[in-house]
């Protein structure tokens, strides 16, 4: 009798238009198999899952102007849909050089764009925090062009392996580099209430920050395991179940966002990295160079801004945006996830 684990195993069947558990989007997760299939999920306004789509491209290539033979830098690669554009635009004359510190998603991104023909003489991939942008400029010289798009990818966010999504159970991870620190469960097992507070309140501005603090604490105190991203958001559940029923749904998952963005933040240091980026900037970009960079929430934007206008005042920059630019409406309408985008940029004296 023919062994049972011997017979090929069948994939599991693509139930309904469009699938709800992650690994049934076999689809989706081939996009240069099932094209079609993938514009009919971007058409109803979703980012098809093991995908990125990029946010504010016509309006950082008007700006960058990019031109064959410029040398430029991409710091944070992801799914690689700025880079292709930058790419493309440098028409094989010059190089890009391009960071990330994800080791799953960074040679997926490497070998989309080779299949464009984008080899190792148009772009340079380093697995590199971009905060050590100085690296980059000591091998390449002074940047042309710098962009740094500050946003999880939907790569990240999609998959419930990574500890991101609000959506699905996974382990409470958060890293964006899973191989290096410690995980959101283990870093919530080192902090104080004080402390924790502290972390949502900074990185997040979270209203309820004592209130889910003190519940988490006490918590893990009596023995409660917080392991996975859905035990988490029960606490946090459980916690604002005062608040009023007509609007208790609606805060609740924005509260669950919000500590959820707080813990990624800190797992991954995020402000410290891009205040390193930001300072080191200027050294690295050549006389008119100019950065554009996207960012997510207010802490980053906070940043960004008030680096440029230091930086400007200084001399240093000779024009920085005066207001961020927003995604536009129809973009907003195609891809929601691009709502909270704020697009701001400078110059270099």
């Amino acid at each position: 009798m023919e062994n049972e684990e011997s017979k090929p195993q069948r994939r599991a069947r693509y139930k309904g238009t469009y699938p709800k558990s992650f690994k049934e989007k076999y689809k989706e997760l081939q996009p240069e198999k099932y094209a079609d299939d993938i514009q009919k999920v971007i058409l109803k306004g979703n980012t098809p899952a093991g995908t990125h789509r990029s946010i504010c491209v016509n309006e950082i290539m008007d700006f960058l102007a990019i031109t064959p033979g410029q040398v430029g830098m991409d710091a944070t690669l992801g799914y690689g849909g700025h880079s292709l554009e930058i790419l493309k635009q440098l028409n094989h004359k010059g190089m890009l050089y391009a960071t990330d510190v994800d080791p799953f998603e960074l040679p997926r991104t490497k070998e989309r764009l080779a299949s464009f023909g984008f080899g190792e003489t148009d772009l340079q991939v380093r697995k590199l925090n971009f905060s050590n942008i100085d690296l980059i400029a000591m091998e390449a010289g002074p940047l042309n062009f710098v962009l740094a798009d500050l946003g999880v990818s939907s790569m990240q966010i999609d998959n419930p392996d990574r500890g991101f999504s609000l959506k699905i159970e996974g382990p409470l991870d958060l890293r964006l580099n899973p191989k290096s620190g410690k995980p959101a469960s283990e870093l919530l097992k080192t902090l104080d209430q004080y402390e924790l507070e502290e972390i949502f309140i900074a990185n997040a501005d979270e209203p309820y920050a004592d209130l889910i603090a003190e519940a988490i604490v006490t918590s893990l105190k009596k023995g409660r395991h917080i392991e996975t991203t859905a035990q988490l958001k029960d606490i946090i559940k459980e916690t604002l179940e005062f608040l009023p029923k007509n609007d208790r749904v609606e805060k609740t998952k924005k509260a669950c966002q919000r500590c959820f963005q707080a813990l990624r933040i800190e797992v991954n240091d995020e402000f410290g990295v891009l205040d390193k980026f930001l300072e080191k900037l200027p050294e690295a970009l050549a006389p008119g160079g100019k950065v554009a960079i996207l960012s997510f929430h207010s802490g980053e934007d906070r940043r960004v801004k008030k680096a440029f206008q230091a930086f400007y005042r200084q001399g240093i920059y000779c024009s920085v945006a005066p207001e961020p630019i927003r995604p536009s409406a129809q973009e907003i309408f195609s891809n929601p996830r691009a709502r909270s985008t704020k697009f701001r940029w400078a110059i270099k004296a």
